[in-house]
């Protein structure tokens, strides 16, 4: 679990902020408390979070957002490993959200999807952590089914990787959809060689500067035949956070494509949601290394360094 240092933040001046979050809070509404409360963990200071969103939800009862908030605490309680306090607040969070599911679709709301998936995410990582392993998958597997046809299925999945698809045959990519002009391997095609996944959006700032690395590592490790695969998928949106139609947005990834990753200029590129959904990319890039077997050898979602990768890259190869 990733500690609180990344987010903390210099200074001694740091309640004025808070307060001055808080009252942006009150007079902004829905969103604001969550960046307060996401500003007091920065600074570590749970004990703070926790009563801003205490002090909001006595001014406002139930909201989305407040579910969100509370779920973002229940997250920073996990990273120090409160684990009764953690499981606690899932479930409030939880509840709160569950209120107003009964009239409206999950993802009709902003703050609602945060709330369930953040709730679902540290719920099965207490059981892990609690030494449940088995009942952590088998949670995330019945929440899967739950929320079918929502926004949650790809992060679920990303929990379920996390505890369950090291060690375990990789799963097959959809190679139905793609850019570019060559049609993507298949990952049986590729069995024999070590290959790597790189899960990537065309919004994504950190894929974009993680594609050097790859770049790079896939050059030094070419006498070793690394394939590297990338796969992407649609988001609705285009340049700016502007709707677009699909082939609105199609157009504008490979334009991003062109500009940003040419130095993986013949990286094969499957296209679609389902792959996201199976390797459970709701974080990109995610990287996800497989052996010459087929098998998963190291699945990390987020950034990694060039030493890391590298690091995992040889593990990969001596198995």
């Amino acid at each position: 679990m990733r500690s609180l240092a990344p987010f903390r933040r210099k200074g001694r001046n740091r309640f004025p902020l808070l307060a001055l979050l808080l009252l942006a809070a009150a007079a902004f509404g829905q969103g604001s408390i969550i960046n307060a409360v996401r500003a007091a963990i920065a600074q570590n200071d749970l004990a703070g979070a926790e009563k801003m969103a205490r002090g909001y939800q006595a001014r406002t009862g139930p909201r989305p957002d407040l579910a969100a908030a509370i779920s973002w605490l229940a997250r920073a309680q996990l990273a120090v490993r409160n684990l009764d306090r953690a499981d606690a607040l899932a479930t409030e969070a939880q509840e709160m959200a569950s209120r107003f599911l009964k009239a409206q679709k999950l993802d009709d709301d902003p703050w609602l999807p945060t709330a369930v998936g953040a709730a679902i995410e540290v719920h099965s990582q207490v059981l892990a952590a609690r030494g449940e392993r088995p009942e952590a998958i088998a949670y995330l597997r019945e929440q899967l089914k739950r929320w079918n046809g929502t926004s949650l299925p790809e992060r679920i999945s990303k929990n379920i990787n996390l505890l369950n698809l090291e060690g375990k045959p990789a799963p097959a990519l959809d190679t139905s959809k793609w850019l570019g002009s060559v049609p993507p391997p298949s990952l049986a095609a590729l069995r024999g060689r070590p290959v790597l996944l790189f899960f990537w959006a065309h919004w994504c700032s950190d894929c974009k500067a993680e594609i050097a690395i790859v770049a790079e590592l896939r050059k030094a490790f070419a006498a070793q035949r690394l394939a590297v695969i990338g796969p992407t998928r649609l988001y609705g949106y285009a340049k700016g956070g502007e709707d677009a139609s699909p082939e609105q947005e199609k157009v504008y990834i490979e334009q991003v494509r062109g500009q940003f990753y040419g130095a993986l200029a013949d990286m094969p590129v499957p296209f679609g949601a389902s792959n996201f959904i199976a390797y459970g990319a709701s974080s990109t890039p995610t990287l996800v290394l497989i052996d010459r077997a087929g098998i998963v050898r190291w699945y990390h979602p987020g950034s990694a360094t060039k030493a890391e990768l590298e690091a995992h890259l040889r593990q990969t190869l001596a198995k």
